[in-house]
Parts: C-alpha cells; structure tokens; sequence
C-alpha cells in the first residue's frame, strides 16, 4: 500500500476541499507544497502538463481533478462515503454544478479590486502582478468564461436562499441528509469567500448556512505529515502503478488501448497531457506517460469536463 500524497497550496480552495474529505474519512495523507502559480516544476513532473490545485498522488498513480480524488478516497476507504449508493447521482451532480456555476461566482467575487486589496495586502506587489497573469494564462483558451462582478453579485442571493431552504427542508444536519461530496464542494467555495472581510458577509448573512459550514469544516483535515517534492517523485519513480479497474474499456469516439493520446480539461488550465492511453471508462480516464524524473507514471482524469485527442 502506497501513502496517499497531496500537492496543494493552503490557499486554494479545490485543496481545501480535498482536505476535508481526507478529514471526513479520518485518513492519514503527505503533503507536498506546491507554488500557487507556474512554474511547477516538480508537480509537472508528474502530470506531464496538468497544472491544477490540487493533485493526489498513490506511488506512481497521479490522480487530477477533485471529482476524481474522491472516488479515489472511497476506493482508499469504502466508509463513510463520499457517494452514498441512494443520492450518487444527485450528490455527484450537484458538486460538479457547484465546482463549475457556484466557484465560478466566488472566483469574480473574491477577486473583485475591494476584495483584492485586502486579500493581497501583505505581499509584495510584483507578486500580485505574477498571480494576475499566471491566472489570466490559467483561463485562456478553455470554455470557462469570467463572470462580471456585477453578475456575481445578482446571481449571488439566489444561490444562498436555494441552499438556505435545502438546509432548512432537509431532515439530517447536510445537503443529502448524511455528509456527502456535495457538502465538500459547496464548502469549499464559502470557504474561499470567508477569507475576506469583505466577501465572508456574502456566507455570513445565512445562519443556516453558516451553522452547516461549520459542521463540514468541523471534519477537519485528517492526519496530516510534510514531504518534498523531490521525495514524492522518487515515490513515484520506484513504484509501479496499480492495476488498471475491471471495468470494460469502452469510448464513444473510437480511441483505443495503446493509441497515444492528449488529455485535458475544457473549461480552463487546458494544458494537455500527451501519453499513452490504457483505459477509457465510465468516470475515469487513464494515460501512461513517461518522465526523466519520475518514470513511469499513470495519470488519471474523470471523463467528465475532460477531452481526449489523437496526439
């Protein structure tokens, strides 16, 4: 068994989200820090391209994208799950709306110019100039399109009354009744919204929500302990990948086993990784790809948000 490894920064709120799963299922994990902007050296030694916050690792596995670290998590420890057998269908939709619509209006809302300046108020101005580009080259050439900050703000009582009332109606203390992904990802974005004096009054003016928040963020974030990034590619680099799932290998547009391929993700950091495609299934996608400081390496990405060419 391979320890489970993040590559995170403290301030991104998708690691934050991963963070409380890995509390929630009460599981001992090593943290890798990465830099909040490119480059990523050490990181991009693992995903051949991938670029998003965070990244899990199992010795030479490297799973992208939240929505497919949880289901790594449930793989890692089938209870308590993150996708109750009753709800699957609503609590992975809803989170997927939530990491797409609902981060999108605290994306324009935590960096609207009053927000900013209280946000980067301890560091250096060359620094803020960095962080500005590095996120404009972040949200080039994908789907996702930057919401006004007016727009947020219309749209933003809606999103925080429909929740109210599915507190409010709903007969246990979380979304779906019992926690779940969905509570992870909403919390996540309110979390990123409460860093702020100027944005936390957008959370705190629900005590509903507030009241559930601190119950979600109560999980905690596990067992935590420091490793490098040098260390996690040599994790990699000495480990062989785990077997491929038993599920049938099956993709609508004809690709196949072996192909070399590119992935990447349409919305934004579309940075596409090129290797060599072993499994296309229902939720998850599998590329093999070779590194000069990791070996062989195993990158997995969900099928959901994701695209894959001929290389």
């Amino acid at each position: 068994m391979h320890e489970l490894i993040l590559h995170h920064y403290p301030n991104s709120p998708f690691a934050e989200k991963t963070r409380l799963m890995l509390g929630f299922k009460q599981l001992s994990w090593r943290s890798v820090m990465i830099p909040p902007i490119m480059p990523k050296d050490d990181l991009l030694a693992l995903t051949g391209g991938y670029r998003k916050t965070p990244v899990l690792q199992v010795g030479a596995d490297i799973y992208c994208d939240t929505a497919l670290i949880a289901r790594r998590l449930d793989a890692e420890k089938a209870t308590p799950t993150l996708h109750p057998a009753e709800a699957e269908f609503a609590v992975a939709s809803f989170a997927q709306w939530v990491d797409t619509v609902v981060f999108q209006h605290a994306v324009s809302l935590v960096f609207q110019p009053e927000s900013i300046a209280v946000r980067f108020a301890q560091v250096p101005p060359e620094f803020l100039q960095a962080f500005v580009k590095d996120r404009t080259a972040l949200f080039t050439g994908g789907s996702a399109q930057r919401l006004s900050v007016e727009q947020a703000k219309h749209q933003w009582p809606t999103i925080m009354q429909r929740l109210q009332a599915q507190l409010a109606a709903q007969s246990g203390d979380y979304l779906f009744g019992e926690p779940s992904v969905a509570d992870f990802s909403m919390a996540h974005a309110l979390w990123f919204l409460r860093a702020t004096p100027v944005t936390s009054p957008l959370v705190d003016a629900y005590p509903d929500v507030v009241a559930w928040l601190d119950r979600v963020l109560g999980f905690g974030h596990g067992a935590m302990s420091e490793m490098s990034g040098e260390e996690a590619i040599g994790v990699a680099r000495e480990a062989n990948a785990a077997a491929l799932p038993e599920e049938s290998f099956s993709d609508p547009n004809g690709f196949k086993a072996g192909q070399q391929v590119t992935i990447a993700a349409t919305d934004y950091g579309v940075d596409p990784v090129a290797g060599e495609l072993l499994f296309s299934g229902s939720e998850e996608l599998i590329l093999r790809r070779e590194d000069p400081r990791a070996g062989s390496v195993n990158v997995h990405f969900p099928r959901f948000g994701f695209q894959i060419k001929p290389a």
